[in-house]
């Protein structure tokens, strides 16, 4: 297969680079699409929220104009001096005269105004007048009942004169066909007295809201409701799109579907006012300016033409040549040879990649020497180590040959001696293994101390609180006897009095905590930080305290090697009373047992250590017993 065909087959990065600059060029065509798309749309939006804010803005202003101009016009007629009249009155001095009176007074200057439907003015005692003749009067209906609620009543009088709109005397007042009335209701109180002495409903007519939109440009999309939904003027169509959300003093926008049509609705609160005026209007897009479309061609035609052109770039100055610097790598391969390639490369980041390849390749073939070399060496060092084993048999045989020239000469504390002796260094090699279980750790800690006690005397006491489920438990070697040695040598020693060294284990789940305790000196915080941390050596040369701490540091950094983490070490100690330092194992191993038959499948644990203290051989053991009898 030819290296063109395989460069196919793993598939060709000029094709895949051309797949990239097809896709790049789609992607700028669609994204320009989209993008004057996204502009239409917004400038759609943007048309058409101005257009609504304008004229939402527009009529509550006229509205409110209006509305003023007619709050003045109510303080006119509290002046009329038959309404006082009518007002001040007693109760039993109102007649069908002095009402009359008063009526057609306030109708002499209705006359000159435009837009005022009715005015009632109620007595304090609820007796009231109106503008309606007798002939018209079933065309409102009262609710006195109403009027004397203190929820009704409130809003007015709060505003001590002022004037305040509601829509239909806020419930109280009502056409009998159905024709709301925007209301100004007042407080009126006495010229001369400065007492209230009733309120006045001065009613306006809906044709003055109707002729409002008539005088606007855009009235037949507006509709003005009232705040709880009542229609009032306009375009009635609206009514049905009306919430709560359009009772606001600032302009809220809604896209609705009108048909197959999309609008947008917005609406505003006339401030002070129950009043809502709602819009409709379509998304009517505005004329983009020729300039933009032609800056939009450009702009996409200057994009395709430099994807064309960094297509041609890459493909001649990168492509090429890494297709070339690859050919030359993938012949070494087939030749099974690791020497340097030369490829006619430009001096730029491809010539330094090839210049780092043979650096590689020149620095591999220096591995390869150096691991032969390290495996003639290593291959020498074991040979080493078989000859090296003959040393310890050889130990153990010269130990029991002079402890029985010591029983036979009666010493036998000179016996049990080398006896413990060869225990300790039995258990101490153990074959030549790292790791041990926790039951042989402490048969080495406690030959260790038998050997310590046969110098020291009484000052040494051990204590072990060994739970059964942690002695199977895998541990590094010789982790407890460099402990029991610095509680010696730097802390029962040093305090000049008897001391205790207890060695306690126990499972918190499948985690195994070993407690080493002794009552010595003790430690400061200080030597206590120095042991703990992860460099004995930073800052030159090793202090006094740091030598004689190295042994404690050294198996702290060994068995944070073994859990493969930092944290699993805790000292503990108060000065001049006792040093308690603690290994945490996580996840700690259990040693598989595997019993030769069933009658053998349950080996004792004191079975075990007598194997594992390594006893000579039952005859051995036999005849010391008979001597002993």
């Amino acid at each position: 297969m030819s290296k063109r065909k395989k460069r196919k087959k793993r598939g060709s990065l000029s094709a895949r680079l051309s797949m990239v600059l097809a896709g790049i060029i789609f992607v700028l065509i669609f994204s320009t699409i989209i993008s004057v798309f996204v502009v239409t749309q917004r400038e759609r939006f943007d048309h058409a929220t101005r257009e609504s804010d304008g004229v939402l803005n527009g009529m509550t202003n006229s509205i409110c104009a209006e509305i003023d101009r007619y709050r003045e016009l109510s303080r006119l007629f509290l002046m009329d001096d038959a309404l006082a009249e009518f007002l001040r009155a007693d109760s039993k001095e109102v007649t069908a005269g002095l009402i009359n009176t008063a009526r057609y007074s306030i109708m002499r200057t209705m006359n000159f105004t435009e837009g005022v439907d009715s005015i009632f003015v109620f007595r304090e005692d609820y007796q009231y007048m109106s503008t309606n003749l007798a002939s018209n009067r079933n065309a409102y209906r009262v609710d006195i009942d109403l009027m004397k609620e203190d929820s009704w009543r409130d809003p007015i009088l709060q505003g001590k004169g002022n004037a305040s709109i509601t829509i239909n005397g806020n419930g109280a007042l009502e056409r009998t066909n159905g024709k709301p009335l925007v209301t100004i209701s007042r407080a009126v109180y006495d010229l001369l007295r400065q007492k209230r002495t009733g309120i006045m409903l001065m009613n306006i007519s809906g044709t003055l809201l109707d002729r409002m939109l008539q005088e606007n440009v855009r009235g037949a999309d507006l509709c003005i409701m009232s705040t709880e939904g009542t229609y009032l003027a306009g375009n009635k169509a609206l009514v049905q799109y009306f919430n709560e959300e359009f009772c606001s003093t600032e302009v809220v926008h809604q896209n609705l579907k009108k048909g197959k049509e999309r609008i947008m609705l917005s609406g505003r609160m006339v401030e002070e006012m129950p009043i809502v005026i709602l819009f409709s209007t379509t998304y009517a897009l505005p004329a983009l300016p020729l300039a933009t479309i032609y800056v939009l061609g450009v702009l996409l035609g200057v994009f395709v033409i430099s994807v064309f052109v960094a297509g041609i770039f890459i493909s001649r100055h990168i492509t090429s040549p890494v297709f070339q610097l690859v050919e030359a790598m993938e012949e070494n391969r087939q030749e099974g040879k690791l020497q340097k390639i030369e490829v006619p490369l430009p001096k730029n980041e491809l010539g330094m990649l090839e210049e780092e390849y043979n650096n590689m390749i020149e620095h591999v073939n220096d591995l390869i020497k150096r691991l032969i070399e390290k495996e003639k060496v290593l291959q020498n060092a074991e040979m080493r180590v078989l000859h090296e084993q003959i040393k310890p048999h050889f130990l153990y045989n010269s130990l029991e040959t002079i402890g029985w020239l010591a029983m036979d000469a009666g010493a036998e504390n000179v016996h049990d001696a080398l006896e413990t002796l060869g225990s300790f260094y039995r258990n101490f090699l153990s074959k030549g293994d790292r790791e041990v279980s926790l039951r042989r750790e402490i048969l080495i800690v406690k030959d260790y101390l038998a050997l310590q006690k046969l110098r020291y005397g009484d000052i040494i006491n051990d204590e072990y609180d060994i739970a059964q489920d942690t002695e199977d438990c895998i541990v590094p070697k010789l982790i407890l006897q460099p402990l029991i040695e610095n509680s010696i040598y730097h802390g029962i020693r040093l305090k000049g009095e008897a001391g205790t060294i207890k060695i306690t284990s126990f499972m918190e789940g499948d985690v195994l905590h070993v407690i080493v305790r002794d009552t010595g000196v003790g430690m400061s915080q200080e030597k206590i930080d120095q042991v703990l941390s992860t460099d004995m050596t930073r800052g030159g040369e090793k202090s006094v305290e740091q030598s004689e701490s190295f042994g404690l540091w050294g198996t702290i950094e060994r068995i944070r090697c073994f859990c493969e983490k930092d944290d699993v070490v805790r000292i503990r100690s108060d000065e001049g009373e006792f040093t308690e330092i603690e290994f945490i194992f996580p996840h700690a191993a259990r040693k598989e047992r595997k019993p030769s038959t069933a009658t053998e499948g349950k080996t004792t644990a004191k079975a075990e250590e007598k194997a594992l203290e390594g006893s000579t051989t039952e005859n051995r053991g036999k005849e010391k017993g008979n001597e002993n009898v």
